[in-house]
């Protein structure tokens, strides 16, 4: 299977149509037509339901979408990182990171990465840390930034410097927004709006003690804007990370006690890198030690 065929598919997923697809790709219809063919053939599947006036990708069709973007994503991936390899760094640093407050200091390592070696690249995703590692695992990213708890073991790491503190985003009318801090008790029979992360849900139950059992959960989130939205509408209080930013409408009042987790930059372990991956990751592991000692 060639990636020029892949790509010739894609642009014909893209376009629901064979004519402009083979506009679009520079080739002739005839050409993009057997090509499709054999790749069908190839496959032993049906990938479009052909229909007078466009066509319409089959479930096996589908399921090569996705599979053939990450490829294509892969292969960008690959040529960047041998790019690196050079006499003058460049290539590219991809890192998914969740809505933490050390995201500002892992800024402050890419800024300062940046200044020695301006050719590099970095690709930025954002996302919860699930779907962070599940990304890792498929090559699509070479770092994460993550809360803890993480198994490790499956990593190489660095802890961040900054803790991330847990409280609860208020609507500012409501009572408790006038509290400095908020007890378990306080929440005990209050609409909720928490952290899908099932890790994340054991820290927590930890922490309400014995009213962990008398929760009143309506919604989850992985990123936290939108469920602000929901918290805004008084649809419940969220259970959140003090984060940099702030939501108009709400008040965010710190839990007590104080429920603090640390969060790491890690990269899968046993791995080979890219040099410029490599170069990245020795150069913030001596900027958070030096920050630390």
């Amino acid at each position: 299977m060639e990636l020029r065929v892949l790509r010739y598919f894609l642009m014909v997923a893209r376009e629901e149509n064979i004519t402009k697809a083979a506009q679009a790709l520079h080739v002739t219809q005839p050409t993009l037509s057997r090509q499709l063919a054999q790749l069908e053939e190839e496959l032993e599947v049906k990938l479009f339901h052909r229909k007078s006036h466009h066509i319409e990708l089959t479930e096996e069709g589908i399921l090569l979408r996705r599979r053939a973007q990450e490829m294509m994503q892969l292969s960008e991936i690959i040529k960047d990182e041998l790019s690196g390899i050079g006499e003058e760094l460049s290539g590219k640093v991809a890192i998914g990171a969740g809505e933490l407050k050390s995201m500002d200091q892992l800024a402050e390592i890419i800024a300062a990465f940046h200044e020695d070696y301006p050719l590099v690249e970095f690709e930025m995703f954002s996302g919860n840390s699930e779907g962070i590692k599940f990304r890792m695992d498929q090559g699509l990213l070479g770092l994460g930034l993550l809360i803890e708890p993480v198994e490790i073991e499956k990593y190489d790491f660095v802890r961040m410097s900054a803790l991330e503190r847990w409280g609860v985003l208020v609507p500012t009318s409501h009572p408790l927004a006038q509290k400095e801090t908020i007890l378990a008790s306080d929440l005990a029979n209050q609409a909720l709006i928490v952290s899908k992360s099932a890790s994340i849900h054991s820290e927590l139950k930890s922490w309400f003690g014995e009213y962990g059992q008398e929760l009143d959960i309506v919604s989850t989130y992985n990123l936290l804007y939108n469920s602000a939205m929901l918290m805004r509408k008084k649809i419940g209080l969220g259970l959140s990370l003090e984060l940099h930013s702030s939501y108009e409408g709400l008040t965010f009042v710190p839990l007590e006690p104080e429920l603090n987790l640390s969060s790491v930059l890690v990269w899968k372990a046993n791995q080979v890198n890219s040099p410029t991956v490599s170069k990245f990751i020795a150069f913030a592991q001596k900027y958070i030690k030096g920050i630390s000692s």
